[in-house]
């Protein structure tokens, strides 16, 4: 038991991992402490984790710094240990005391307000609430019906139910999994991966879906929740409305539990004197590096200060303690940021570094220190010397690079049209290539002194996902650059700003139209990523006149013409654009009669391009096939030419025979329109699907474009279950390679394609295998290479045009 109205060095509220860890640091050094905690049991957010829910001790990279025990274990195991440690270490603490006012008066004493009436005053107060009381609703009419909950404690206690759980992230993957056992379960993941989950989650939700425990609805948002009648057919209470990038989907179900996060108790935080830095319910307050707010004396740690691991907060927990009692010590991480960071002249002090760092970029400024540090622990540091490539025009990219010193030149285009910019100091580049899917679309060189972060594909597309403010700064850059790149050359930067202030994110599902024939000419649209196809009403279905990749623009023709729309835009695939108001882009054009010359001169190319499909339509009949066989996301497939192909299957022997006696391809599979057939082979997708939820990160995208697998593949089959193509195959190291040319020439060896003896079953482990484009040949692709009549050929969006006149042979 505590006195009421007592007075302590420290008031710590809430005993979750930051609290407790700070409670039981004090009671350790014997510093005067009152742990304050509003439920009649310790750590009330690990408390309502489901039943026997197995907590990871994240991130592996950071030792605990604790006076209480963790590690990776049951919720059991974990809160015994932590009774154990309040009881051995003598911890201050009060239960049923919730605190419903913090006031710091003139002589910098806190007041701390309980429920029941008492108070205590302290001389600084760690708060350390968490926001699991504020859940983060559907956002979706219906959110609110009965049958709809944002926590779960026990799935024990639902039998022979239907069950959607929303959310991906590990709450929503444990509670599916659990669900699972003895429920039909579908669980909603508005991404196409579990990219948030930690790796252990990823691999049990992956697992649980393969094996078709429960069922997984991928890039799909929730729509609206309704109820349904006592007597409905189905037998169920609500139908769940959901919309995913194929199609409508409605899923009749008992129950619905969303895991969608939660937002920060804002008002009882400010009412406490704290500032947030804006008005982003979502938004943390800001601290300092000794996490303290800007109520001088009053310290956040934990979910609250924008990391919810329980390890950092725990951490957080001990270092606030030792800063308060006079006792400071550095972060657990200082050691790996200042490692990191010896690349930088300036100083080796790791608050001063990433004070520059925010100074210096929106993107580094957008996070608070913590997510900061974080961040930077997944990025590489890198320098170059003045001249270096850093990439070049045609390349694949999977990072994107943020300038923190010097400066970097672009360079694209060629003859009268080449450019040469500079990008400065705090500015991004690489991003058009990661969000679009295409090759990056200019070259980058380093300039003198540059110093940059290079972010990798999985954490910088996590931030977007998570931080709006990096996702509109990411946006605006991509736009301004895709205008200066395609529609308007040479118009400085500051003159594009009104134009881009103007512009809107949209996404549309498959088969959506964007806009329709006969509409207000009244947008030009950027392709953030996807693809776009442009056409007219035909005989018996639309005629394909242009299809348009990533990274790309359309409706621009309409809008300088000053007509009425003349097709109809649909998204070829999950498509996102930005649209461009036609008006600013129009009066922009006017003030350089120049630029507007050549934008018109360079739309000629394209009308002939639309008059010669007009003129035959059975072209875009073949546009049509191309795309329903999967060409509108690919950077690089392979076709056949039936009409010069003599069935000698060499292609195929030739794919065998360079790796490792198992064909890549199969010739005869796929389908065939006129003479173009599409075998069975690897497109190398704009975003490929098997690149997502692998487990050991062992699929990776080269600079020529080529997707391949490395051999840390685990042989999971989750890239083989995610292809829609079915390309993959999971085959075994052979230990010998056959020579096609050797059984071609002499007859002699196994025949490429053949199966070689110890080579299948055993104990051979199976991994995935794929076309990897040769990429280690310098010949090129060995099916292309082996083809006597030119039949074989590997085109990209931007060949179609020339793929569809050999259609029409």
């Amino acid at each position: 038991m505590t006195d009421a109205n007592a007075h302590y060095r420290m008031a710590i509220v809430g005993s979750g991992p930051g609290g407790l860890s700070s409670a039981c640091r004090a009671a350790e050094m014997g510093d005067s402490h009152v742990l304050l905690e509003a439920k009649p049991n310790l750590s009330n957010t690990i408390f309502r984790y489901q039943k026997g829910k197995h907590v990871m001790a994240e991130p592996g990279i950071l030792p605990l710094r604790a006076a209480a025990r963790f590690e990776a274990g049951t919720r059991e195991a974990i809160l015994d240990a932590w009774y154990g440690d309040v009881e051995e270490k003598g911890v201050n603490i009060r239960y049923e005391a919730e605190v419903t006012a913090i006031e710091r008066d003139d002589q910098g004493v806190f007041h701390v307000a309980v429920k029941n009436g008492e108070s205590v005053t302290a001389d600084a107060v760690v708060l350390g609430i968490g926001v699991q009381g504020n859940p983060r609703k559907l956002g979706a009419p219906g959110e609110d019906l009965p049958g709809i909950q944002y926590t779960l404690d026990d799935p024990d206690e639902y039998r022979g139910e239907v069950i959607v759980v929303v959310g991906a992230g590990d709450a929503a993957i444990e509670n599916a999994v659990a669900l699972a056992k003895q429920n039909t379960v579908h669980i909603v993941n508005r991404k196409d991966e579990f990219s948030r989950a930690k790796e252990g989650n990823n691999n049990l939700i992956l697992q649980a879906i393969d094996d078709g425990v429960l069922t997984c609805h991928y890039s799909t948002t929730v729509d609206a929740i309704e109820s349904l009648p006592p007597d409905h057919e189905s037998g169920r209470s609500m139908c769940l409305r959901l919309n995913s990038a194929e199609d409508e989907v409605a899923v009749d179900c008992d129950r619905i539990i969303a895991r969608l996060g939660a937002i920060p108790p804002r008002a009882f935080v400010v009412s406490c004197g704290v500032e947030f830095p804006n008005d982003d319910p979502a938004s943390v307050p800001q601290v300092s590096s000794t996490y303290e707010s800007n109520v001088p004396g009053l310290y956040i740690v934990g979910a609250l200060a924008g990391y919810p691991l329980i390890k950092q907060a725990m951490n957080q927990g001990y270092e606030v303690v030792e800063t308060i009692c006079g006792r400071p010590v550095r972060p657990a991480d200082e050691p790996i940021l200042k490692e990191r960071f010896a690349v930088f002249p300036w100083v080796d002090d790791v608050d001063v570094v990433l004070d520059v760092l925010s100074a210096r970029s929106p993107i580094f400024s957008a996070m608070n220190r913590l997510q900061l540090r974080e961040f930077l622990l997944e990025s590489r540091i890198r320098g170059f010397e003045e001249g270096a490539s850093i990439y070049e025009q045609g390349d694949y990219g999977a990072s994107v690079f943020v300038i923190v010193s010097g400066e970097a030149w672009v360079e694209f285009g060629s003859g009268d049209f080449s450019k040469r910019a500079r990008i400065k100091t705090g500015r991004i580049f690489g991003e058009m290539a990661l969000i679009s899917g295409r090759p990056r679309s200019a070259t980058v060189r380093a300039g003198k002194d540059l110093l940059t972060v290079e972010v990798p594909r999985r954490a910088m597309l996590k931030l977007i996902a998570s931080n709006e403010k990096v996702q509109r700064f990411v946006d605006r850059t991509f736009t301004m650059r895709a205008l200066d790149r395609y529609l308007v050359p040479g118009i400085d930067e500051h003159e594009l700003s009104d134009v881009v202030a103007q512009a809107e994110l949209q996404e549309f599902r498959a088969g959506e139209a964007i806009y329709e024939m006969g509409g207000a000419s009244d947008h030009i649209y950027l392709i953030r990523s996807g693809s776009v196809t442009l056409s007219v009403p035909g005989a018996n279905e639309d005629v394909i006149l242009n299809y348009v990749p990533g990274g790309n623009y359309f409706g621009e023709l309409d809008v300088i013409a000053g007509t009425e729309r003349q097709q109809t835009a649909r998204a070829a695939i999950k498509t996102q654009t930005i649209s461009v108001p036609a008006q600013p882009f129009l009066d922009l054009l006017d003030h350089y009669p120049d630029i507007k010359e050549r934008v018109r001169a360079r739309f000629s190319e394209q009308i002939q391009r639309r008059l010669e499909l007009e003129r035959s339509p059975e072209r875009g009949a073949l546009m049509h096939f191309l795309l329903q066989e999967g060409m509108g996301e690919a950077t690089d497939a392979l076709l056949i030419d039936e009409s010069l192909c003599v069935r000698c299957d060499y292609c195929e022997k030739a794919c065998a025979a360079t790796h490792g006696n198992v064909s890549r391809l199969d010739r005869e599979a796929g389908a065939t329109f006129n003479n173009l057939h599409v075998p069975t082979s690897c497109r190398h997708c704009e975003h490929p699907h098997c690149m997502k939820d692998c487990p050991p990160d062992a699929i990776h995208r080269s600079p020529n474009g080529e997707v391949y697998i490395e051999d840390t593949c685990i042989g999971c089959g989750n890239c083989e279950r995610n292809c829609p193509y079915g390309v993959i195959q999971m085959g075994v190291a052979n230990q010998e390679k056959p020579s096609l040319w050797k059984w071609l020439l002499t007859g002699m060896g196994p025949e490429p394609g053949a199966e070689i003896k110890g080579t299948s079953g055993g104990s051979s482990i199976k991994k995935a295998v794929k076309c990897d484009m040769c990429g280690d040949r310098e010949e090129g692709p060995a099916c292309v290479q082996a083809c006597p009549t030119g039949a074989a050929i590997r085109v990209g969006p931007e060949s179609f045009f020339q793929v569809l006149s050999r259609g029409g042979r």
